[in-house]
């Protein structure tokens, strides 16, 4: 079931989010885990490879520390793989596991910031349990039950699933006069800068998400420095929509 959620920002601006339905999360997992698979049997493969080569030499003897040493970094190389994963892409890719950005899925907290290291390391610390207690079904029956879709992980990390264009507001940016400078958030940026802003807006939909965070990443780094207020916790796309339909609409 698809659900939204108003989230106001620290500067009392309200931005509807589109949750994620437990279609599409369990979707993104699947791509996720089909990934995963394929990084762990290609590795086993081509150790296997690897051994029948070089089979016919004589192997060495480990003593039973340097066994226990092996075991220790094949488990730990087998958790990176299945938890660290998530853990790693979230916390790099702003929310995002390659599941998730495929199907324009993205984590944030609930406050509408950015996802951190310490919630994505605690969403699927959670995601341990719930994988152990039924293969995910926990995690079905608490998105269902939520109003907010949150599974278990979401709930201990503060976090929700949106969709990444889920606060748009569709409208046309039309160009201001210029008692426009007389607003303290914008009054830095230049008639370009303006522009750039207006344009990226209204051309956004048409790009892949790909050119889209790229083009918003380079807008934002010139504009953010001359902006009359802190959006840290903004997204760089989110920052822009932002500025386009209240400071320079």
């Amino acid at each position: 079931m698809e659900r939204s959620i108003d989230i106001a920002t620290g500067e009392s601006v309200a931005f509807s989010y589109e949750l994620a339905g437990l279609g599409s999360r369990f979707f993104a997992v699947f791509i996720d885990m089909a990934i995963q698979l394929a990084v762990f049997f290609g590795v086993v493969i081509g150790l296997a490879t690897i051994g029948s080569r070089y089979g016919n030499a004589k192997a060495p003897t480990l003593t039973k520390i340097e066994t226990a040493v092996m075991e220790a970094l094949i488990v730990i190389a087998i958790f990176l793989l299945f938890f660290g994963y998530f853990i790693i892409f979230e916390w790099l890719w702003e929310g995002r596991t390659p599941g998730k950005r495929l199907l324009g899925l993205r984590v944030i907290r609930d406050g509408g910031v950015a996802l951190d290291f310490t919630s994505s390391a605690i969403r699927n610390c959670v995601r341990i349990v719930e994988l152990i207690l039924g293969f995910y079904a926990i995690s079905a029956v608490s998105a269902l039950l939520s109003p907010r879709n949150q599974r278990l992980g979401d709930y201990a990390a503060g976090t929700l699933v949106v969709r990444d264009n889920a606060y748009e507001r569709r409208r046309v940016i039309a160009p201001r006069s210029n008692d426009e400078r007389d607003d303290p958030l914008t009054r830095d940026l230049s008639s370009d800068e303006r522009e750039l802003v207006r344009r990226y807006v209204e051309r956004r939909d048409s790009l892949t998400p790909e050119s889209r965070d790229a083009l918003a990443t380079r807008i934002a780094t010139a504009i953010r420095p001359k902006l009359g207020a802190s959006y840290a916790h903004l997204s760089d796309d989110t920052l822009l929509v932002h500025l386009a339909e209240t400071s320079l609409a």
